[in-house]
């Protein structure tokens, strides 16, 4: 379904693609897309079949090599990298979730755009805000210099809303489940959007037949099945009515999505004035189907095709606005296809915490398990193990893991806090130096475990989650960066460059002043209309 121009007929006017013009010094609005997801493996694959919305955007700048270039390849890190121009190292926010043994409720998971602080909040049942995301963002540091200037959001995901948009933020909205709701009590709510929510309910109350997939899809049509029962590779994403999960893992929810950034946009008439605006869209529909299906099957094959569509049905939308508008695209991490079909092998439940934690507590002689976090990443020992044995119980930790056959790495804490943050070209950064990229000495666990290449985080596959990312490969890292305005001309750089690169350009495009020293990415010279300041 073309579900942009269905929701948006309300508030979107004509559609019309306007010449290329010259490029004015600055836009009255950036346009910030983060597609979740979306790796550059999966860009490089489909970009020659792109018609719309990405062939536009690949007509401008592309950088086919950005990274996200720390070990913590997940959405809120991810995230938090795009609009901050810093590493998770410097954001805080090292993993989608972290252990706080000293937060005083029996749940000591805390989720990265809560706050814990709030009477009740727990890990699934949380007040969302962006607290722990420690520096601002492009939007906030634009409100402080330009009071007038609106700093907007809208995602499929909170976290992915929060830690684009930052700590100042005039609206922000993001997918509850069952409809698109904020966390800004003090912000009216635009008309657009009731409108938007219940287009929305009428879509999902009616079926979704099989989509109709161009014949490139069609050779991607072989089902692989897999354990439990379950099977991908030759859906065609029908839908039932009333099936929220199968419209969040659809082509669909990016529409709605877009549908609802464009609303926001003519409803709070950014970039009508002379202060700019910026507008951070974050997509979520690519994740929640590459976990549901993996990457590479037809099912992800039509969920290219149609955010091509949809993408470009936006853009026209804008067009129709004559706005002068600027646009980046990247995504928050790639990700690896199910083991079943890449030839990989999934993770060892043995590497499980639980399972980890009673070996080493066994070799300790101490009551078990001893240990919590994750299969990969962060893992924490147990507040229980007794101060002068906590050393011991270290030593021995990394030595379990590493004697692991699907362990790549182990680095404890004290070994990432001694190293200086990672410079230079992320696609050369060793291991240790990626998980420096993503370590707090305050939220990250003992120590971090990195499985080895081709080793999926998932010990099984289940209905709903047979593919995942998470690793420090560039599977997970390597990400499209794009860039497009108007009268850009088309440049192909093939250079190794970070996420935390986007924010430093943008303030640049708008003549945003920012400290070199308060952030971790560079302004990337060479794009039209773009003066880098001298470093």
């Amino acid at each position: 379904m073309r579900i942009l121009p269905a929701l948006s007929a309300a508030f979107v006017l004509t559609s019309s693609i306007p010449a290329a013009a010259q490029v004015p010094a600055a836009p009255k609005l950036l346009i910030v897309i983060s597609v979740d997801q979306f790796g550059a493996d999966l860009f490089d694959e489909y970009r020659p079949r792109f018609t719309a919305g990405l062939a536009r955007l690949s007509s401008g700048t592309v950088f086919r090599n950005g990274y996200q270039g720390q070990a913590a390849t997940e959405t809120c890190p991810g995230h938090s990298t795009i609009l901050t121009g810093s590493l998770p190292a410097r954001t805080g926010i090292i993993a989608n979730s972290w252990i706080d043994q000293s937060a005083p409720r029996a749940d000591k998971k805390i989720y990265c755009a809560e706050d814990e602080r709030v009477p009740g909040s727990t890990y699934r049942n949380y007040t969302v805000s962006a607290v722990h995301l420690k520096v601002p963002t492009l939007g906030d540091i634009l409100k402080k210099l330009s009071p007038d200037s609106q700093n907007v959001a809208v995602a499929g995901k909170d976290r992915s809303a929060v830690m684009m948009s930052g700590h100042s933020v005039d609206q922000r909205w993001y997918w509850n489940g069952k409809q698109f709701v904020t966390d800004l009590a003090s912000a009216p709510a635009p008309r657009s959007i009731a409108l938007a929510n219940a287009g929305i309910a009428r879509l999902v109350a009616t079926a979704e037949a099989p989509l109709d997939p161009p014949p490139y899809c069609q050779t991607k049509a072989k089902l692989v099945p897999l354990s439990s029962g379950v099977s991908v590779g030759g859906g065609r994403l029908a839908r039932a009515a009333g099936d929220y999960e199968a419209f969040r893992a659809s082509p669909d929810f990016d529409g709605a999505t877009l549908a609802v950034a464009a609303g926001l946009i003519q409803d709070m008439k950014l970039g009508r004035d002379r202060a700019p605006d910026v507008l951070s869209i974050a997509l979520s529909a690519t994740d929640y189907l590459g976990h549901t299906y993996g990457s590479e099957g037809e099912e992800m094959c039509l969920q290219m095709y149609a955010l091509d569509r949809e993408l470009g049905d936006f853009f026209r939308a804008l067009d129709a606005m004559h706005l002068d508008y600027a646009v980046a695209l990247t995504a928050d991490h790639g990700v690896e296809d199910i083991p079943e079909r890449s030839g990989g092998a999934r993770a060892d439940p043995a590497l499980a915490p639980s399972a980890m934690g009673t070996k080493l507590g066994q070799a300790l002689g101490l009551p078990g398990p001893l240990l919590a976090g994750g299969i990969g990443g962060d893992v924490y020992l147990a507040p229980s193990i007794p101060s002068s044995e906590r050393a011991k119980a270290l030593a021995e930790a990394v030595r379990l893991y590493r004697e692991h056959p699907q362990v790549a790495a182990v680095f404890t804490k004290d070994e990432l806090g001694k190293l200086a943050l990672p410079t230079g070209a992320p696609s050369a950064w060793t291991l240790e130096q990626r998980a420096r990229a993503s370590f707090d000495r305050e939220r990250s666990g003992d120590l971090v475990v990195l499985l080895k290449e081709r080793v999926s985080l998932l010990t099984k596959p289940t209905h709903g989650d047979v593919a995942t990312h998470g690793s420090a490969w560039d599977y997970d890292r390597r990400v499209p960066i794009l860039f497009w305005r108007a009268g850009m001309a088309a440049s192909d750089r093939a250079e190794a460059i970070e996420t935390p690169d986007i924010m430093p350009t943008l303030a640049a495009m708008i003549g945003i002043p920012i400290e070199a020293s308060s952030i971790d990415g560079h302004c990337l010279q060479g794009i039209a209309s773009i003066a880098c300041p001298s470093r």
